[in-house]
């Protein structure tokens, strides 16, 4: 198989503050994405020849994009791949141009989810492929089923485990602090995050990730072309999707420590890129802390650590802004809460700004390399995204 290694390059992006955003639209939220895009591009709304357009429960067409930007006339294409969905729209975009079939498109994810009036994501699409009954299974309860797992098969009690999830949602705060963008930006201590009422045991509240509106937007074009636009642009060293058979519910073999598609889906990611040693040659991560026992196994599925040595990682600062790979350096979902459609897109262009030394306070020193992971579905039962970037 042909790589898209260095084919095409991001030359804008754009993105909306993350919150409860009561006093917007999902058009205003389109069109302050959008737009902060084409400034960053230096481009027309016209010179996009083509768009994507990713939202999971917003719209379920591509005319909401076309209306909001007046796009006239112009091929759009909705994505929806659950949670993974921007980044997936991302994917969708740039093989559109490496094929040569276009030199300037739009992708952009959207969710405006506050006013829906759910505390979690909504379940009212019907579903007639799914024959099993998860009504009763929530995220919560299924990433707790994950965390105390991780605890028996690794030797944890208790009281170890839940202190260790805290040291992953007091660095995802603290980074959020310094994201102007970030829904929440306030510090919590490792006895605010232990202390925290349970939604599903271990899982206490700064556990788990919050939901809210938002959007993200980026002008991709060919290599070739990238430096007419800017001189900084970003190349696209890899774009990976991997989804699972679905078995995890109802196979006893699956072990609830790990997430297989995220394994699998580096794998292929690191060959496409050409890279042998992740927690070296990487120099940040933006990944799907839905939850942060997520967060924890993602380092081990995606090679940061060891199988059953995160807490080594953890606890020596590997992760940290400061440390040797920096994951959510943004604060990542804990801190930007999670409109579906929005999340991937959101994740790129923190990676983006941090390639182009335009990060402020949490900019990490000479980065190279970055990668983002996108995350739908549940353990056992997952589509997992994988992309790297790099200048």
């Amino acid at each position: 198989m042909e790589s898209i290694k260095d084919k095409v390059a991001i030359v804008g992006m754009g993105c909306t503050k993350f919150g409860e955003s009561w006093e917007m639209s999902p058009t205003d939220l389109i069109v302050e994405a959008a737009y902060e895009a084409y400034e960053d591009a230096g481009i027309r709304p016209e010179d996009v020849q083509a768009a994507w357009f990713g939202t999971l429960w917003t719209a379920e067409a591509g005319v909401l994009l076309a209306q909001a930007l007046k796009l006239q006339y112009k091929p759009v294409t909705r994505v929806e791949n659950f949670c993974a969905t921007g980044s997936d729209t991302l994917r969708n975009a740039c093989y559109a141009v490496a094929a040569g079939v276009y030199d300037i498109v739009l992708a952009l994810g959207m969710e405006k989810l506050k006013d829906s009036g759910y505390s979690g994501l909504p379940s009212n699409k019907l579903a007639v492929t799914n024959t099993q009954r998860d009504r009763t299974l929530t995220p919560p309860s299924a990433y707790a089923m994950m965390a105390t797992r991780y605890f028996a098969k690794y030797g944890l009690s208790p009281e170890e485990g839940k202190k260790l999830l805290a040291q992953i949602a007091v660095k995802n705060h603290h980074n959020g602090t310094l994201s102007p963008k970030a829904h929440f930006q306030m510090e919590v201590t490792l006895e605010q995050v232990m202390n925290a009422p349970i939604i599903a045991w271990p899982l206490g509240l700064f556990d788990c990730c919050g939901v809210s509106d938002g959007a993200a937007a980026a002008i991709i074009t060919r290599a070739d072309m990238a430096k007419n636009f800017r001189p900084d642009p970003i190349y696209i060293k890899a774009l990976q999707i991997c989804v699972g058979p679905m078995e995890g519910f109802i196979s006893t073999e699956y072990d609830y420590t790990h997430v297989e598609e995220t394994y699998r889906c580096g794998l292929a990611a690191y060959a496409e890129a050409g890279i042998k040693n992740p927690l070296q040659e990487i120099s940040l991560a933006q990944v799907h802390d839905c939850f942060t026992i997520t967060e924890l196994t993602i380092y081990e599925d995606l090679q940061f650590s060891p199988r059953g040595r995160a807490r080594e990682d953890i606890e020596a600062g590997t992760f940290a802004l400061n440390g040797k790979l920096p994951v959510n350096s943004d604060g990542g979902l804990k801190c930007f809460g999670h409109p579906v459609g929005a999340t991937g897109l959101r994740q790129m262009y923190e990676d983006y700004k941090q390639l182009q030394g335009k990060a402020g306070l949490r900019q990490i020193k000479n980065p190279k390399l970055a990668l983002t992971h996108n995350f739908g579905g549940c353990p056992g039962a997952a589509v997992i995204s994988t992309l790297i970037v790099g200048l």
